[in-house]
């Protein structure tokens, strides 16, 4: 299995959650799919961090190109949340060209 690389050292910013994916008045519909599926909204964003973080190594990273600023990954994740229910999430990372990191740019519920 392929896990995702420089995994030990990936960036989740907080904003990413706080500011849009659970953010019901920036994203509306992802805040509410995180919420009812896994129990996760602004308040406990931290938690969700965590658990992408304690999970990023189980689930295989798939290469979707590189579109000039580095290379592009999907991970899609079974998570379990704070509620107690499972999910499929899907991640987006770049390891990005300017900074050297391997960073999270999307997270969404997979209703699928």
């Amino acid at each position: 299995m392929d896990i995702l690389p420089n995994f030990d050292k990936i960036v989740i910013p907080i904003e990413k959650f706080t500011k849009y994916a659970l953010n019901e008045d920036n994203s509306p519909n992802k805040a509410v799919a995180f919420d009812l599926a896994l129990g996760y909204n602004i308040t406990n964003a931290e938690l969700l961090i965590e658990n992408i973080r304690n999970n990023i190594t189980k689930f295989p990273a798939k290469a979707r190109g590189n579109k000039g600023y580095g290379a592009i990954y999907e991970v899609a994740m079974i998570l379990t949340g704070v509620n107690g229910r499972t999910a499929k999430v899907l991640t987006g990372w770049i390891d990005d060209d300017s900074s050297g990191e391997m960073r999270l740019v999307s997270a969404y519920v997979d209703k699928k």
